[in-house]
């Protein structure tokens, strides 16, 4: 992505104090756009983003940090809702609080991040909205119950919104990973009881031999917010090293 493509953007991107969303924050920023960055816990958001602390299962902190934005450069271009979080239970194990947690970020969050993005998007003419979703939201995975429906209904949500305002000028896709070697991944085989073994099950099941990287998931994301990617809308973009296609 050349710097002409984000020079003078206006940038959104949540769960950017680590894994996919800094790597999203550092691509838009080299590229020449305005980042806020937005997180639960800001101190790794990189030097160049406006910082916000911003719980994105909450809905005034979510009108805030759009808001901010806007204050800020008059305009949102581009919002990239990519705060989420892990779960590893299945139906059994999973209980209603788990669910209720797991959905409040991966789809609640990234439901008020549209809702509050595109009433915005509206007043100005249009605007480019990425969510981050998963492979996990396309096929069942073991003991994912909760994140696998938590990633379909952004998928889902994704699409009704592409449908809705393609003709004010908003687009909306979203990117769908595989495994990805990240804090939270980390965060999993550190809990496993044997974590080379852990590990060792994860690479496995991508036929390509290897966890993906952020970056690679970055790429994907800043394609879909540019305009190169004019004219994708409801697309979920696979990244994901194979693993739908084994």
């Amino acid at each position: 992505m050349t710097e002409a493509g984000f020079a003078g953007k206006t940038a959104v991107v949540t769960g950017a104090g680590s894994g996919i969303g800094l790597a999203v924050t550092r691509r838009l920023l080299e590229a020449g756009a305005w980042v806020l960055a937005a997180d639960r816990e800001v101190a790794g958001v990189p030097d160049g983003a406006v910082p916000m602390r911003v719980d994105v299962s909450v809905d005034a902190e979510v009108e805030a940090m759009v808001r901010g934005a806007v204050d800020a450069r008059g305009r949102l271009d581009i919002i990239c809702n990519n705060a989420g979080i892990a779960s590893t239970t299945t139906v059994v194990d999973c209980t209603a609080d788990e669910w209720d947690r797991v959905f409040a970020v991966n789809a609640r969050g990234v439901f008020l991040g549209c809702h509050h993005a595109v009433k915005q998007m509206l007043s100005q003419g249009g605007g480019v909205i990425v969510n981050t979703a998963s492979v996990a939201g396309m096929v069942g995975l073991p003991q994912r119950a909760a994140y696998c429906a938590s990633k379909a209904a952004v998928i889902g949500l994704t699409k009704q919104v592409a449908v809705e305002y393609a003709k004010s000028g908003i687009r909306c896709n979203a990117v769908c990973p595989g495994t990805i070697d990240s804090p939270w991944v980390g965060r999993l085989l550190e809990e496993a009881s044997d974590p080379d073994a852990a590990r060792a099950q994860l690479v496995a099941r991508q036929p390509i031999g290897r966890l993906g990287t952020p970056d690679e998931v970055a790429a994907a994301i800043c394609y879909l917010a540019s305009d190169e990617a004019a004219y994708m809308t409801g697309s979920t973009l696979v990244v994901d090293g194979g693993i739908l296609a084994g």
